[in-house]
């Protein structure tokens, strides 16, 4: 079994060398005997990494950059999919996000329990709160690094729990592991199922995906046979980076969400709802700060 995880980057310069180290085999736990390849697709960035600076992570990071190529992430996932030499991808779309440190040997075990597993896993947010919140209140990368120096990280993965807040509804006052998801920036599948359903749609054509990565969720999730699989004690975390969803203020993200929305009825025809499909949960709570049940957030 080889794992090829495909991270999409744009102008993430301050970010994309942390998620790196996130994926690398000095900070990632029990992954001695797991065979992986990280394909990093810059999707046309103003300034881009040295492709040197990817592959000092390691002899399995190889650095694509895109020319001239589309504003979505949508082509960039494809393309990366299309060069991996793995049986099993991982799609990152964002490039400016963190694991924890036992990301991989948890999905390469859920590969082993499951026939055809989706796997995926749950997205926080670095900070005291949801980042289009937080950033009207003064949150920005200065008090990110900040707050990363303090729990000493990368030396302890699991103190991400410490510092962040998990994407959740609005209605939510406080999270469960076992609260269903909608999307991952960490979502698994054989290589063989993302060709059965046709990779990720080009037509969500809108600077960021729009939909596309929900779309992917849902598609992959509804597929004939395959089992979702959310990890538990394991997450992504997202850094602040100018993101056209989640680092701008909440009525600049409700209207972007309406064009989303939009595009997605003129793709599909239909409303967007979520999957129906049901969850399986594998995992463990490896810290106190994990149990998010245990939390309130405002």
């Amino acid at each position: 079994m080889k794992l090829s995880i495909i991270v999409v980057c744009y102008n993430m310069t301050r970010e994309l060398p942390r998620t790196l180290y996130s994926l690398s085999s000095k900070y990632q736990r029990g992954i001695d005997d797991l065979e992986y390849e990280v394909i990093v697709v810059d999707n046309g960035s103003n300034t881009p990494l040295p492709p040197s600076t990817v592959e000092s992570f390691g002899p399995q990071f190889r650095y694509i950059q895109l020319e001239n190529p589309p504003p979505s992430p949508a082509y960039a996932l494809n393309e990366g999919a299309r060069l991996a030499s793995g049986d099993i991808i991982c799609l990152m779309v964002d490039g400016a996000t963190l694991l924890t440190p036992g990301a991989l040997e948890k999905i390469s075990r859920c590969f082993k329990a499951y026939s055809n597993p989706v796997v995926a896993l749950r997205y926080f947010f670095l900070g005291p709160g949801e980042q289009n919140d937080t950033i009207r209140d003064g949150y920005n990368q200065v008090e990110e690094d900040r707050l990363l120096a303090e729990i000493g990280w990368p030396e302890d993965g699991y103190r991400l729990f410490e510092i962040s807040t998990p994407i959740r509804f609005p209605s939510q006052k406080k999270s469960s592991w076992f609260d269903k998801i909608i999307e991952s920036n960490c979502l698994c599948m054989r290589k063989s199922t993302f060709s059965e359903i046709g990779g990720c749609d080009e037509r969500f054509n809108i600077p960021g995906g729009g939909f596309m990565n929900i779309d992917i969720f849902q598609r992959a999730a509804s597929h004939e046979d395959t089992t979702l699989v959310l990890l538990v004690g394991e997450g992504v975390f997202h850094q602040m980076h100018g993101g056209t969803t989640t680092n701008v203020l909440p009525d600049d993200r409700d209207a972007n969400v309406e064009g989303y929305l939009q595009q997605y009825v003129e793709i599909h025809g239909r409303e967007l709802v979520q999957t129906k499909s049901g969850f399986h949960y594998f995992g463990h709570l490896p810290t106190d700060a994990s149990k998010i049940h245990r939390r309130n957030f405002s």
